[in-house]
């Protein structure tokens, strides 16, 4: 009778195991300066954006000037983009709370009912929000909901009998280098200024503050500063096609290179956040190591490339599914985890690849996941939920 091997962890290959999660767990940082639908929804948001017809007081930009329409779509949508500032409670020297002033930012009003589309960073940590949109006048607003993997948000002011300018979603997914946009936003402070380039690059690797990867980013050279965040990239015809998010700039400043993130996001995650307060997304529920840096950390591996499940969490999908982590024999040695191999017939090597592939399903969908366990390759079908609140490892967003 042949013998199975079965890999076991030394104590050093402990050590080297608890050292290399740290180190994946900060390198999967990327070095960008961040500023600061699946449900009906109840009331009209997204959609009202997406159906808007096409602003008028724009010319259709072949009949006229690139300046004169720079004006027009100035004229016609900075009416809309908000100027956010963010307040929080601190203590002073005394132990006394009091007000300051956080920061500001940028956002875009997506309905009549005043909710406005905006980045997470922008909002995350406030106490109190408040927008204008020129003017003197100003409306306080509340938290609607937040979704840090995305880097975006959504917050509302009750206009009243304001009249409130919509700014149009267009599309994200027709987009070529080259095209013209325009950014409006509030650059230090610099209520609703107007700055112009062309698409620089599509499918831009981004991440959020939270070590998450954002699919498919535009790169522009328009000018965007801090302040810019949250504010909206649009077309020559006036549509939003981008949340403006990033900067790379080793100085803090603009430098020409920007990020914004696809509206085609926004249209999948916001009716989510106003009806929810967050995006319900499935998750494995498994903490996850790839196999390829654990290998260079010198710890032997079965398989050239895959991800180790370290643990899996208490009434999450892997746990449904039989998925194991590492586990300890009767003599006190450690035995290695399942190793996840691929994912609905995708190879899978780090976390992102896990992320991007999930984001895209739906819970309650079923995916095949391919795992080396004993010495052998094996499929198993895995039922998509989320992850139980006790075990999220942060908590949801304050709605106000």
């Amino acid at each position: 009778m042949s013998k199975k091997a079965v890999y076991q962890l030394s104590a050093r290959q402990l050590v080297l195991l608890a050292f290399a999660s740290a180190l994946i767990a900060v390198g999967t940082m990327a070095c960008l300066s961040n500023f600061g639908g699946l449900l009906q929804m109840r009331n009209a948001n997204v959609a009202q954006a997406e159906n808007a017809p096409t602003p008028t007081g724009i010319s259709d930009p072949a009949t006229v000037s690139d300046e004169q329409n720079n004006i027009e779509v100035y004229k016609t949508l900075s009416p809309g983009v908000a100027f956010i500032t963010t307040s929080e409670q601190v203590e002073n020297f005394y132990g006394e709370e009091m007000e300051t002033e956080k920061g500001t930012g940028s956002g875009s009003v997506i309905d009549a009912q005043g909710h406005i589309l905006t980045n997470y960073h922008v909002i995350e940590g406030a106490t109190k929000l408040t927008v204008s949109f020129g003017g003197t006048k100003t409306y306080p607003a509340k938290v609607v909901g937040g979704d840090p993997d995305t880097d975006l948000a959504v917050i509302k002011i009750e206009p009243g009998t304001d009249k409130l300018t919509i700014v149009p979603l267009g599309d994200s997914d027709q987009l070529e280098v080259g095209q013209k946009v325009l950014a409006i936003g509030n650059p230090f402070g610099l209520d609703r200024t107007l700055t112009t380039g062309v698409i620089s690059g599509l499918q831009r690797p981004i991440r959020a503050r939270n070590g998450r990867p954002i699919e498919g980013a535009i790169q522009t050279d328009a000018s965007i500063n801090p302040g810019n965040s949250g504010g909206p990239l649009l077309d020559k015809f006036g549509r939003m096609i981008g949340i403006n998010s990033q900067i790379l700039s080793p100085a803090g400043g603009s430098v020409g290179v920007g990020f914004a993130i696809p509206v085609s996001i926004a249209k999948r995650v916001v009716p989510q956040l106003v009806q929810f307060g967050e995006v319900r997304r499935p998750k494995l529920g498994a903490v996850l190591y790839s196999v390829e840096q654990l290998t260079e950390q010198g710890i032997k591996m079965p398989v050239a490339k895959g991800l180790l499940i370290r643990s899996v969490s208490p009434g999450g999908s892997a746990y449904a599914a039989g998925l194991r982590g590492l586990s300890q024999t009767a003599d006190g040695e450690m035995l290695l985890g399942d190793i996840i191999t691929s994912i609905d017939g995708t190879p899978v090597a780090e976390q992102d690849d896990v992320y991007k592939l999930l984001d895209k399903k739906q819970i309650g969908d079923t995916v095949e996941v391919e795992i080396y366990r004993s010495s052998k390759s094996q499929k198993v079908t895995v039922k998509l939920m989320p992850l139980p609140a006790s075990v999220q490892g942060r908590p949801p967003v304050k709605r106000q």
